[in-house]
C-alpha cells in the first residue's frame, strides 16, 4: 500500500535569522484541517520559526489570501493548507487542479509556497494524510516552505554580475550613478 512506503525526507534546514510563516487554511472539514495545520506548526517551531494563521472559506481562496499577504505582509513563506475529496462532480477537478495551479504559478514567481492541500477519493484518504502521527502532509508542506525559504535565503545574496539583476541599490550608467545625473529641468 503507497501509504506505508518508506520515503527520503530532507534533514530540516537551520537559519541564522528568524522565520516567519503564514498558514493559510481551508477548514472545509474541520477535523482534517485542525490535523494539517498541527503538523504545519510543528515543523515551522521545530526550527525556531514563527507563524500566523488564517483562515480561507475553500481550497480555491487559499492561493488568493496568500496572494493578497504576499503584497500587504512580511511573511517569509506560505503553508497551503486544505481538503478536497471526491464529489459526484468535476467541482472536485477544478478546485484541485485550479487551487494548485495558482498555488504554482506564485511559486515560480518566486513565493516559498508548500502545498498541503489534499486531493483525495475519500475521508478515510484524508484522515491518513493529515494526520501528525500518519503522514503528516500538514508538517511536509511546511518543510516545503521552509526549504524554499533557505534557498531563497542562501541565493538571495548571491550575484553573478549578469543578468537582469543589478549588483547593487544603485543602478549606474556609463559608470555614473544615476541619482548624479542632472536631466535638466522638467516641465509639467
Amino acid at each position: 500500500m503507497a501509504g506505508h512506503e518508506s520515503h527520503y525526507i530532507l534533514p530540516r534546514p537551520s537559519f541564522d535569522k528568524p522565520v516567519k510563516l503564514l498558514i493559510v487554511v481551508a477548514p472545509y472539514y474541520k477535523d482534517i484541517a485542525d490535523n494539517l495545520v498541527a503538523g504545519a506548526k510543528a515543523e515551522i517551531e521545530a526550527v525556531g520559526g514563527t507563524w500566523d494563521l488564517v483562515e480561507v472559506p475553500g481550497a480555491l481562496e487559499v492561493p488568493t489570501a496568500i496572494s493578497i499577504a504576499d503584497r500587504t505582509s512580511n511573511f517569509d513563506g506560505y503553508v497551503a493548507l486544505g481538503c478536497v475529496i471526491r464529489g459526484e462532480t468535476t467541482h472536485y477537478d477544478t478546485v484541485c487542479n485550479d487551487s494548485s495551479r495558482a498555488i504554482q504559478l506564485m511559486g515560480l514567481q518566486g513565493l516559498c509556497i508548500g502545498n498541503g492541500i489534499l486531493t483525495v477519493e475519500n475521508r478515510s484518504q484524508a484522515e491518513v494524510r493529515a494526520d501528525p502521527a500518519d503522514q503528516n502532509k500538514g508538517g511536509g508542506a511546511a518543510a516545503a516552505a521552509l526549504h524554499l525559504i533557505a534557498l531563497t535565503r542562501k541565493w538571495g545574496a548571491q550575484t553573478k554580475g549578469v543578468g537582469f539583476k543589478a549588483p547593487s541599490d544603485a543602478i549606474q550608467l556609463a559608470g555614473k550613478d544615476l541619482a548624479s545625473i542632472d536631466n535638466g529641468p522638467t516641465t509639467a
